[in-house]
This record gives structure tokens, sequence and C-alpha cells, in this order.
């Protein structure tokens, strides 16, 4: 992996909107510690707009849009977001695709759900599946021992078999029949919630991407200004695509000195 920058390194002035992963980013080990929300809400109150962008569920990200000091959520890895207005009381949600559509797309993935767990044994279906709706998720190190990297290459291997895109997160691989992902639904509900244009360099460099793993490849390929909490480094050989800097904190604790450097300018 390219050498990554020292966070002090990023310049800081004019930044307004803060794009975040969830797990492993604003969590530390499975939980959102007190750190982590309080600089989410320190930035809201400072006028940086803070947009979760993850893996995780449409269940959980109504939750978020509505609760959390955000300005709206992208979930399941770009299939929708959802933005709540707290004036109107209203909650928009947009997705990449109809009711229809999701319908179809979903008796594909369980096919391929049978295939990988008759595969890889000890993989299991996530516990937020429930949940979803446009995509499948395999718990690789969540709710079950962990798995080995081969076991992990192998869901991978079975997804883009069936022609599905098969992203890996820190918990997570998940998979879905579309050609979207993080930085499509970030673009779009940048423009239309943000009232920021990203196709504009000069209004990429108005905006922060921090991850921590190979799903937000796309997003570090995308923003000029790219974060990775330290435990980046545990994926040093798989990232084609690496942040351009990085924090010396670990999950939570990482966003939060992201938080304090981006709040000292201000």
């Amino acid at each position: 992996m390219t050498p990554l920058r020292p966070l002090r390194d990023l310049e800081p002035a004019g930044v307004r909107a803060v794009f975040c992963d969830i797990d492993d980013t604003l969590t530390t080990d499975g939980r959102l510690p007190a750190v982590a929300y309080a600089a989410v809400e320190d930035l809201a109150e400072a006028g940086v707009q803070v947009v979760p962008v993850t893996g995780r569920p449409a269940g959980w990200c109504d939750m978020i849009a509505r609760f959390w000091p955000v300005a709206g959520v992208v979930g399941e890895n770009g299939a929708f977001y959802f933005a709540y207005d707290r004036a109107a009381r209203r909650l928009t949600q947009a997705f990449i695709l109809d009711a229809a559509e999701r319908a179809t797309l979903q008796r594909r993935l369980a096919k391929v759900e049978k295939q990988i767990l008759a595969a890889v044994p000890g993989a299991a279906v996530a516990s937020d599946q429930p949940y979803r709706i446009h995509d499948l998720a395999i718990d690789f190190c969540e709710d079950v021992e962990p798995l080995g990297r081969e076991d992990v290459d192998r869901i991978v291997e079975i997804f883009t078999r069936a022609g599905a895109t098969a992203k890996v997160s820190s918990i997570h691989v998940n998979g879905w029949f579309g050609s979207y992902d993080k930085v499509s639904m970030i673009r779009r509900i940048a423009r239309e919630v943000l009232g920021l244009d990203l196709d504009q360099k000069r209004n990429r460099a108005r905006a922060v991407y921090v991850g921590d793993s190979p799903n937000d490849e796309p997003a570090f390929a995308f923003f000029e200004h790219s974060v990775g909490v330290a435990n980046i480094r545990s994926f040093a050989d798989r990232l084609e695509a690496p942040p351009k800097y990085v924090t010396r904190r670990s999950g939570g604790e990482g966003f939060a000195e992201l938080a304090r450097h981006l709040l000292r300018a201000r």
C-alpha cells in the first residue's frame, strides 16, 4: 500500500461535509463509543454536515437518519439514501431500484446464499439481513467464529461468479446485483440534500471521506480528502486505492481525532 500521509497534512480549511463509514470507523470493537458520537454532534453544531455511508441495512438507516445528528445516511453500500427533515418531520427515501426490481433481485440472491453456505463452512447470513432490501450480507466474523482469508475470498468468488458485485467490509461480505457503489449514492445525496455538486473538483475539496476497509475503496479513490482510521493498515495488501491520510487512533477514536482536526480550523 502507498505510504499514507499523517492526518496533520490534511488541510481542513473549507471542509463543510464529512462522509464516514460506520463499522470500525465510527465504532470500536462493535460498539459506538461516546467520543465518536460526540464528534458527530460537534461537527454538526459547527456547520459541518455528517453523512454515514455504510453497508448496514435499511432498517438501521431509518433509525440513524431520524435520531442521529446527521444530514442523512447512505445504506447497503450505496443502494439508497435516507434523509430526515426535522422541521417538516418528513423522511426522504431515495432508492437505486424500485420495489419490483428489488424483489426480483432478492430471489436471485437467495440462490447465491445457498451456494455460499454450502461451500463455506462457518459462514452465516448476517443477523441484520431481515432489515435489508437490496443486498445479501454474509457474516465472516461478527456473530460467527472468524473465518480465514481464503474463506472470505471464496465468498467473494461465489458472488462474482453469479454476476453480483461483492465488497468486503471489516465484518461482512456484501453482495448485490447492479453497478452502484458508495460513491454513486454519495454524489446523489450531496447534490440533493447538501446542495454540493461533487462532480466539480472544487466542491470535492470541501468534503472528507473516512473509512476502514476495502468496501471504502471507491470513495478513497474519488475524494481528494480521503482518510483511513488507523485500523485500515490491517487491509494494506488488499487495497488498490488506499486513502491519502491516516489517523493515529483506530475506530471511533480515530474518527474523533479527525473531527478535532477539522474543528480546529473553524
